[in-house]
């Protein structure tokens, strides 16, 4: 997969893997998920949703 220069500049390319996101309408934030245990890892404050990380339905 060919990157975008500079190389070791501390961004992500692609995707990220083995997590997915889940919207909680109750408290209206993105929850991220451990797609391998399940377990639920990290919430956004702002309520806006990961960047690179797949959405659940």
């Amino acid at each position: 997969m060919a990157t975008n220069p500079p190389s070791g500049d501390g961004h992500r390319n692609g995707a990220v893997r083995d997590r997915s996101q889940v919207y909680n309408p109750t408290t209206e934030t993105w929850t991220k998920r451990n797609s391998d245990t399940g377990r639920f890892m990290d919430g956004k404050a702002d309520g806006k949703p990961f960047k690179g990380v797949r959405k659940e339905r």
